[in-house]
């Protein structure tokens, strides 16, 4: 069975440049607070700004439609180019009186919709070009999301260092330009590859989890220690290591077309042939247990479909009150740090993007190793073991102490990471892949509903804090928010559970 090709390969890594730089909503917090002196909006209003970047979710089916017509480097293009618009308006017009609340509202929902159509395009990319690893591609991909904030903050940082004043501006140009740069440069190598044969994990995967994990070992130091030219540029290396895969395979290839001789590429043809019909039966045989393993769990359910189903309602609550939480909690994490007088708002958005990052890569990391075992765990019973963690992090933020925001702040992204990650596969899971791209869109649209109901009584209860002043000060501005949003997340685990004692003989 042959390995992935450099084209392949060349793909992923062009699925993960377009990953690291698609989460440009997630800087939302570091500039949040000036732009709401700039705008001179409320608390609430804020929160609803962050809510609209969720509210393209709801919208985001529609990319699920295209990228069955449409070429995936298209469907990637066009997620770019509503950011581009999104936030280019955004940065500028920022100053101009005429540019009112409602007109950044629909701007972030336009740009918010944009990562949608980039998400969809990274996906389809990994499931298509990897089917048998394309868990593992995708955990893979999906985890340099989790980077995003990280290296906004840093190129901002590198950037516009002596302009702190102007950091919505700058963000904000940053996030119009950066995403269509990059999906410009990669929409060459977005291609899927006809192979004849399922091709499966190879010594690639391998180098891919090292430079990985060194990218995210160097970001998490870089988060702690405070930002240097050697660590932007270990960085930027790491970013771009993962290039070296497919441009050493296409260099093997060559040197063993150059040097084979007739007779040892005819002993390696029969031999091929010969593994290859043994595996096409091996093959056959797991797709046969596969299907038997159907009858009643991860049938092939489309769209509208989803919602008769129980199993897709407790899928949609426990993600709603886990990793939407942790996602609602992000973007409140400026206010967050006002609140307790910590100024340093962008080193804990880059902590929470370092460990977010870990956590979407564990995932994969467990995939691939299980797949060499044979023993896979059910994507529900791995989400419900993360949301116990994130229930207990809420909690201990109750304590004011500059050391649990910290260490809450880790887990809290870890944790959101990996469950978003793991709802990746875990969707084809319970309602197969013929559908994938449509049934996704439809179950993110937790977050948007998510991120409306729980910011906005998050906002509603910090202005009861600041007592008809403009900010709250002090631990109590979050008190009670903490507790609903811990005891919400032990119901996701609740939940959670419940389906995956529903789901576990078929998984």
């Amino acid at each position: 069975m042959s390995s992935p090709s450099p084209a392949q390969w060349l793909s992923l890594v062009g699925a993960i440049w377009l990953q690291t730089i698609n989460g440009a909503n997630s800087d939302f917090p570091v500039y949040s607070s000036q732009l709401k002196d700039l705008k001179s909006i409320s608390q609430v209003q804020l929160n609803f700004l962050a809510f609209a970047s969720d509210a393209g979710k709801l919208f985001g089916w529609f990319s699920g439609v295209a990228a069955i017509f449409l070429p995936l480097w298209l469907v990637s293009v066009i997620g770019a180019t509503f950011g581009l618009i999104g936030y280019g308006m955004q940065f500028l017009f920022l100053e101009n009186t005429h540019l009112s609340y409602w007109h950044l509202f629909m701007l972030t929902v336009l740009a918010g919709n944009g990562i949608c159509w980039i998400n969809t395009g990274c996906y389809l990319i990994c499931i298509q070009n990897f089917p048998s690893d394309s868990h593992v591609a995708v955990g893979l991909s999906t985890s340099y999301v989790g980077l995003s904030a990280k290296v906004y903050t840093v190129v901002a940082d590198a950037i516009f260092r002596r302009q702190p004043s102007n950091s919505a501006k700058a963000y904000l140009l940053l996030n119009a330009t950066v995403p269509m740069l990059v999906t410009l440069l990669v929409s060459p190598f977005l291609r899927t590859t006809e192979t004849k044969n399922k091709a499966r994990s190879s010594w690639g995967f391998m180098v891919m989890f090292a430079i990985t994990l060194a990218t995210g070992i160097c970001a998490v130091f870089g988060s702690i220690e405070s930002e240097s030219r050697e660590h932007v540029i270990s960085l930027g290396l790491l970013l771009i290591a993962p290039l070296g895969i497919p441009l050493y395979m296409k260099y093997k290839e060559g040197i063993e077309g150059i040097w084979w001789n007739k007779r040892e590429r005819r002993v390696h043809d029969i031999t091929v042939d010969e593994v290859e019909t043994g595996e096409r039966v091996i093959d056959l045989e797991l797709e046969g247990r596969a299907e038997d393993g159907k009858v009643e769990g991860s049938v092939e359910v489309g769209g509208l479909q989803l919602l008769r189903k129980v199993d897709f309602w407790l899928y949609f609550f426990s993600y709603m009150f886990s990793a939407t939480l942790g996602l609602v909690f992000l973007n409140n994490l400026g206010q967050i740090a006002e609140s307790r007088r910590f100024s340093k708002t962008s080193t804990l958005v880059s902590l929470s993007s370092s460990f977010g990052f870990f956590g979407r890569l564990m995932p994969s990391f467990w995939d691939y190793h299980s797949t060499k075992s044979g023993y896979m765990v059910s994507r529900p019973a791995f989400m419900a073991t993360l949301m116990a963690p994130m229930a207990g992090a809420f909690f201990l933020l109750l304590n004011p102490s500059r050391l649990f925001l910290y260490l809450s702040t880790a887990i809290i992204g870890a944790c959101t990471g990996a469950i978003t990650s793991i709802a990746v596969s875990a969707t084809p899971e319970l309602f197969g892949t013929k559908h994938f791209g449509v049934n996704h869109n439809i179950v993110v649209t937790n977050i948007p509903i998510g991120s409306l109901v729980f910011g906005y009584f998050a906002a509603l209860l910090y202005k009861s804090g600041a007592e008809g002043s403009h900010s709250c000060t002090g631990s109590g501005c979050y008190e009670k928010t903490f507790i609903i949003w811990g005891s919400t997340c032990s119901l996701a685990t609740l939940l959670c559970t419940v389906l995956y004692a529903r789901t576990r003989k078929f998984c």
